[in-house]
């Protein structure tokens, strides 16, 4: 990227070491030992920025796992997902990103991760990462 062209963004990009998990707050799941569930949740106004463009890029994030011993507080992963606001990172990092981060904190049997990015350019995209625990 040109300085020239740097200089046009009127806000800083942020960088992907900006990110953290420290306010990601994983809570016991209880019923461990009687049954498996499965959880989705979605967060249908996720943004981030295109690391080439410094335009912004918009989609729903959507979260399926099935806990072992633990679940995630909404509040907190609101949180996390909202340091993303202004940091250049590509779809498929997104995803990758977040299911790593998802995976350290809450160890579970199954999580997916599905970014569905508006359209950039008349194109859309859809990008699944997938994570399947010890068997």
């Amino acid at each position: 990227m040109s300085n020239a062209f740097e200089k046009k963004i009127p806000y800083q990009i942020e960088n992907i070491d900006k990110l953290t998990i420290d306010m990601l707050d994983p809570i016991d799941y209880q019923y461990q030992t009687r049954r498996d569930i499965d959880i989705t949740i979605k967060q249908p106004e996720f943004t981030s920025v295109c690391p080439m463009t410094g335009l912004p890029d918009f989609g729903c994030i959507t979260v399926c796992f099935t806990p072992d011993k633990k679940i995630i507080e909404l509040k907190s992963l609101k949180y996390y997902l909202l340091q993303y606001r202004n940091v250049g990172i590509f779809y498929e990092h997104v995803v990758n990103k977040i299911l790593d981060d998802l995976v350290s904190v809450t160890s579970p049997k199954y999580m997916s991760i599905t970014g569905h990015f508006t359209a950039r350019g008349g194109m859309t995209s859809t990008v699944v990462a997938e994570y399947k625990g010890e068997k």
